[in-house]
């Protein structure tokens, strides 16, 4: 009965952390979201973050994009080959890119660089009292800190999520076309035809949602750090796999409400 109860209020004491850790996030994007409408407005600190999450990450999304539409035209190209239906090969391509692989990789890729990142240096700066130090010259620090990578993020996601999804694009073109000896003109005439804008505009609505999650929690887990270097080891681990599989369960939800709200958008 004893080993029962242990069992038991180890149990508990998990999910009152847990429960208590959720809400202590939400009251983090709270407070972000109150502060975000707040003067001073530091723009310098935002066009920063602008550079570091968006144009910085510009290489590996065009790496990561181009390749993404390679291998997935070779696969959807083996395929449909099957059926003798090649030729849709390019908008198949296009219309996921689109609406799924595009946002989701890009957070995924965005996550790996920048969040991770902002995890150790916010991070970092806790363990070493820089943020007490705001503290004491009365700057507020999640608007100081915070404030600015979320609005980056909000923006730069989109433009990112675009720029993945024209390489894609470009890649699958380059893969059907001059590797599977699709003809071209098929090729871009189905692509042209089946992706509309409004699967484009939702990949961009997802990404820049996705934006907000990823930094809102990379960098929650940066402020929250504590027990010194090997606390910032722990909060940028912990800030890239629940701000991965956050946007992968987000990405289903978002789907799923995107199709019943808007099935013709």
């Amino acid at each position: 009965m004893d080993f029962l109860n242990r069992i038991l209020g180890a149990f508990g004491k998990r999910i009152v952390r847990a429960v208590s850790g959720v809400g202590d996030f939400f009251l983090f994007v709270a407070s972000a979201w109150g502060w975000m409408l707040r003067p001073p407005y530091r723009f310098s600190v935002l066009f920063r973050q602008m550079e570091f999450i968006g144009v910085k990450s510009i290489g590996i999304i065009m790496l990561v994009g181009t390749f993404s539409g390679a291998v997935f035209s070779l696969q959807t190209g083996y395929a449909f080959g099957l059926f003798n239906a090649e030729t849709l090969v390019g908008a198949t391509v296009g219309i996921a890119l689109a609406r799924e692989l595009a946002p989701v990789f890009t957070g995924l890729m965005v996550v790996a660089r920048a969040g991770s990142a902002m995890a150790a240096e916010l991070g970092s700066m806790v363990v070493t009292e820089q943020v007490d130090a705001l503290h004491t010259m009365a700057v507020n620090p999640v608007q100081y800190l915070v404030v600015p990578r979320l609005v980056a993020a909000v923006l730069m996601l989109p433009l990112l999520n675009a720029i993945f999804l024209a390489m894609g694009i470009l890649g699958s073109y380059f893969v059907g076309v001059y590797l599977l000896n699709i003809p071209e003109g098929p090729f871009m005439t189905q692509l042209e035809y089946y992706l509309d804008g409004s699967d484009i505009v939702q990949g961009l609505i997802k990404a820049s949602i996705f934006g907000f999650v990823l930094v809102a929690i990379s960098t929650y887990q940066g402020m929250m750090t504590h027990g010194g270097a090997e606390g910032v080891g722990r909060s940028t681990t912990r800030a890239v796999v629940i701000s991965s599989v956050s946007i992968l369960v987000l990405d289903y939800f978002l789907t799923t409400w995107i199709l019943e709200f808007f099935p013709k958008f």
